[in-house]
């Protein structure tokens, strides 16, 4: 996969997610999405030569933070609409520190799952 076929799934999967969010979201879908864009950008990133092992974390995480930004307002109702607006950019470095750290079990399990080389 090249980095521009990889940002294209990325982008096509955020737009697809902004759909489902139209409705509004729970935490726990929330939370599906974010693991889903981690695990598409883990697996993409594989592929990917030209960056290095942080290059690639900054890029994963990146995705994330893409995704919040598209769908996580969804998440709230509007009557928490104010109190949202002040912790959102709290909420917002909580769930990419916490992203992180799933980043690193999601790898482990994705490279785990993947079809071992035949010679």
């Amino acid at each position: 996969m090249t980095p521009e076929q990889l940002q294209t799934a990325v982008l096509t999967f955020i737009a697809s997610a902004r759909l489902k969010a139209v409705g509004g979201l729970t935490v726990a879908e929330f939370g599906s999405l974010v693991v889903e864009v981690i695990r598409l950008a883990v697996a993409g990133l594989d592929t990917i030569t030209t960056l290095d092992g942080p290059g690639k974390k900054s890029w994963a995480l990146a995705c994330v933070g893409t995704l919040f930004d598209a769908v996580a307002d969804s998440c709230v109702p509007l009557l928490a609409k104010p109190i949202w607006w002040v912790v959102r950019p709290a909420v917002r470095t909580l769930v990419l520190s916490a992203a992180g750290g799933a980043l690193e079990q999601i790898l482990t399990l994705t490279r785990a799952a993947a079809p071992e080389p035949t010679a």
